[in-house]
């Protein structure tokens, strides 16, 4: 299991934990095939392709996070 990261640690750029996602809660936002999952561990969120689990995921703190569901929520994302 990956080291457990404390409060204190403050991570940028790339320098973000190995977690061990194996036991993780994936949930997704619907029930099709392909769709995103995230899973909260130890104090971060992951991300992944769900139709591809086996891929690399992605790691955000609660900071990166907070700003891309705020962004996201404003359309800034929007492809139309």
């Amino acid at each position: 299991m990956a080291e457990s990261i404390t409060a204190q640690q403050t991570f940028t750029g790339w320098e973000k934990p190995e977690l061990d996602l194996s036991d993780a809660d994936w949930r997704s936002g619907s029930d099709g095939a392909g769709d995103v999952q995230i899973a909260f561990v130890e104090g971060f969120i992951a991300m992944r392709n769900g139709g591809r689990p086996e891929a690399p995921s992605l790691i955000f703190t609660p900071a990166e996070w907070r700003a891309f569901v705020l962004n996201a929520r404003d359309g800034e994302f929007d492809l139309t």
